[in-house]
């Protein structure tokens, strides 16, 4: 059986941005490091947006960043510039390339293209079991599906998107401008509105985003992004270079950072619940976990995190919101186009970043309506 000190299951965004940040600490680098998945990272299978002051540990591979945001209702739109932020975009590809180019000149690192069955504590040791070997090490990080709870149409929303990345013949975008919400559309199927993301004058990415109990047929996405592209673009000649596809649970079930409370196995992304459940944001949050766990391992400390009293603040702040969305006692598109209409769009970044101050959430709460979010705030205190 093969002893490793880290074991990082799963090489997406967190196994790979916690394998990045290890490997450029000078005290941690030369620990032996096993990273395990079922393939290699080689499509451009996804795109992160995030927001972040000045330039952070990725900013080599950021493929476009705004300094000026759109917001878009039927009754209501603001276009507004940041001031202390940047909306930031970043290609799967891109990232996948950028950390493996730089992990491949480490001998301590070994990459194995297998399935994970289990992963389990044997006194002081995590063990990984695959379809072909057994693995043991000090610590496991996982980012696989193996320790998620239950996900239903009770607890939980689904955010579904596809977007296409189209090519025009002739310059029609700002590149400047990036749209974040328009929810000029249908909210037939719940909370429903359009990125716009241009990355020059003839190139951008749009996607159509949905939160709701179900995904659509793949005839629906496709017919809505004509659709928006030929009527409120008004672009009739354009080439789709690129087709992204994804589901993001948006869930109020627990994603424990330490499953059944073994200490050995820390659950990072998705799985250890650094997906923002009521936006589906998740670069910004990964990159804070995988930067304390490292700060940790650096110290010798246990990596394992526990929930202070701001995060937990902040995590009934997000389960109220979702609540509101699951129980439908608001539309999203009404909460928020009333969050954009009546706050600065930077302190609503802050508050979604968790970053906010306690008088900025004072005057978040303040602004949306009392009855449905006293009601959800009540019902999320129980069970936070």
């Amino acid at each position: 059986m093969d002893q490793y000190d880290y074991i990082i299951a799963g090489s997406g965004c967190a196994g790979l941005s916690l394998l990045y940040r290890i490997l450029k600490d000078p005290i941690l680098k030369d620990k032996k490091i096993l990273l395990l998945d079922k393939s290699e990272k080689n499509n451009n299978d996804r795109t992160w947006c995030y927001w972040e002051k000045g330039a952070g540990l990725f900013e080599e591979v950021v493929m476009h960043e705004w300094k000026t945001l759109a917001f878009l209702s039927d009754d209501f739109t603001n276009q507004f510039e940041l001031k202390d932020y940047r909306y930031k975009m970043i290609q799967g590809l891109g990232f996948y390339d950028f950390v493996l180019k730089f992990a491949s000149g480490f001998e301590n690192l070994t990459f194995k293209y297998e399935s994970i069955l289990q992963i389990q504590t044997e006194g002081d040791l995590a063990l990984v079991k695959t379809d072909e070997e057994l693995y043991k090490a000090a610590y496991v990080f996982n980012s696989t599906s193996l320790f998620h709870p239950e996900i239903n149409t009770d607890n939980s929303l689904l955010q579904h998107f596809q977007g296409w990345v189209i090519e025009t013949e002739k310059p029609v975008f700002n590149p400047e401008i990036g749209t974040l919400m328009d929810f000029r559309l249908s909210q037939k199927n719940g909370a429903t509105f359009m990125y716009v993301l241009p990355t020059s004058t003839t190139q951008a990415l749009v996607e159509y985003t949905l939160f709701s109990p179900k995904v659509l047929q793949k005839e629906a996405y496709e017919a809505e992004l004509k659709n928006y592209i030929r009527e409120t673009l008004k672009i009739e000649n354009y080439q789709i270079t690129h087709t992204e596809y994804g589901v993001i649970p948006m869930s109020l079930a627990k994603f424990s950072r330490n499953p059944n409370e073994q200490k050995r196995i820390i659950n990072i992304g998705t799985a250890g619940g650094y997906t923002k459940a009521s936006s589906g944001y998740t670069f910004q949050f990964i990159q804070k976990n995988t930067q304390d766990i490292v700060a940790k391992l650096r110290l010798g400390e246990d990596p394992n995190s526990v929930m202070n009293f701001r995060e937990k603040m902040f995590e009934w702040y997000d389960r109220t919101l979702l609540e509101v969305l699951i129980s439908k006692r608001l539309e999203g598109k009404v909460v928020f186009a009333t969050m954009f209409k009546k706050l600065s769009p930077e302190m609503i970044l802050r508050f979604l970043g968790n970053e906010s101050t306690l008088l900025e959430e004072f005057k978040i709460i303040k602004s949306l309506p009392i009855p449905p979010f006293l009601i959800s705030g009540i019902k999320q205190l129980g069970n936070n």
